[in-house]
């Protein structure tokens, strides 16, 4: 059976009204938001990533933020 990518999205994300969104789904919504503002600072080149050093996506500190490969950035961990 073929997965539901707007099924899975929607259930972690929570989208609808916001008396539905649960606090974990409010949480991966900031975490998600503070992955682009920081994809808006670095503005890395085509096929780069940002990555948080620390592994925190709430942490933008500049000192905290690099630019890498896709394959770095997620072999990581």
């Amino acid at each position: 059976m073929a997965r539901d990518y707007r099924k899975e999205r929607q259930a972690y994300y929570g989208y609808g009204p916001a008396s539905s969104v649960t606090p974990e789904q409010r949480r991966h919504r900031k975490e998600m938001a503070s992955r682009q503002k920081a994809r808006r600072k670095l503005n890395p080149p085509k096929g780069k990533e940002v990555d948080h050093k620390d592994g925190n996506p709430l942490n933008n500190a500049r000192s905290n933020l690099r630019v890498t490969s896709r394959h770095v950035n997620r072999s990581k961990g």
